[in-house]
């Protein structure tokens, strides 16, 4: 029996192009790792693009490749003519703008380390705003009511002062009340109907202010010193509209003892802070809050 033989297997000598194929698939997807990792000139990315859409797609996207020297589309073909001429008859500004920090310095430059504007830096196009002048007939109030309470005054038991656009009478509350009331005394009735004439003749509002020292007060009729100042003062306001003061020119209001004018750690700032303070608001001026 003829004995069959084994052919041998044909070696393969091509089975090194599927490792190389592998490799040069890793080389070109490293290099366009790195070509996307780099700065990339627009221009030439431009070109490129158009390129692949136009072989892929048809017409590219853009009309002009950015860098190939082809100048761009008039301003005209985008913006309307009047739009245009009134860019040209505006023009633009000489200069780059600001920037924010060089922005910031500069408004600094203007202001002093006090916190008040350097008038060789201030800018020029901020309206200022003046004070509204005094009203004219304040200073005759004041004549009047310096005039009824001559004596007070000269005891420094009572103070007459301008503040701006309103006039102020601080009465110490010793000449008008006893501790812990808000009755008015029989010597302070007579002081209150000399300041109430002097008041009747003008328009001006009338503002009446109570204020207390910080002993604190609690009783069956004031349960702090709130109700206290604000009793004292609806006092003064009571026996001035029966002596012919319009109500609808007086306001009442009770600070306490939290607007003080001097310490309460003596009898002297003690006694200072007990006071009435009659405000007198000049004609077209609103009532301010002191």
């Amino acid at each position: 029996m003829a004995r069959r033989h084994n052919h041998e297997e044909h070696e393969n000598h091509e089975a090194w192009a599927i490792p190389y194929g592998d490799l040069v698939t890793l080389l070109l997807a490293f290099f366009v790792v790195m070509y996307a990792m780099s700065s990339v000139n627009a221009g030439k990315y431009r070109v490129l693009s158009d390129a692949l859409s136009s072989a892929f797609k048809g017409t590219p996207m853009t009309t002009h490749a950015v860098g190939d020297g082809t100048p761009p589309p008039s301003i005209t073909e985008t913006l309307p003519a009047t739009v245009v001429s009134r860019m040209v008859v505006a023009g633009l500004p000489a200069n780059r703008p600001m920037p924010i920090s060089q922005a910031r310095g500069s408004v600094r430059q203007g202001v002093t380390s006090a916190g008040s504007v350097d008038p060789r830096h201030a800018p020029t196009n901020i309206p200022i705003v003046p004070e509204p002048p005094p009203s004219p007939e304040l200073a005759r109030v004041q004549s009047d009511i310096a005039a009824a309470l001559a004596p007070l005054i000269r005891s420094n038991l009572v103070r007459v002062t301008r503040k701006g656009s309103v006039l102020e009478v601080q009465m110490s509350t010793d000449i008008l009340f006893n501790s812990g009331v808000a009755e008015l005394s029989p010597a302070a009735n007579k002081v209150l109907e000399q300041l109430a004439a002097a008041l009747k003749p003008w328009p001006n509002s009338v503002r009446v202010e109570g204020h207390t020292d910080d002993r604190p007060i609690s009783s069956a009729i004031f349960h702090s010193n709130w109700e206290l100042s604000a009793a004292r003062a609806a006092s003064v306001v009571r026996l001035f509209i029966a002596h012919g003061l319009s109500p609808a020119r007086l306001a009442v209001i009770g600070y306490g003892q939290f607007r003080p004018v001097d310490s309460n750690l003596t009898d002297a700032g003690r006694n200072a802070n007990r006071r009435i303070e009659i405000i007198i608001v000049g004609s077209g001026s609103t009532s301010p809050e002191t």
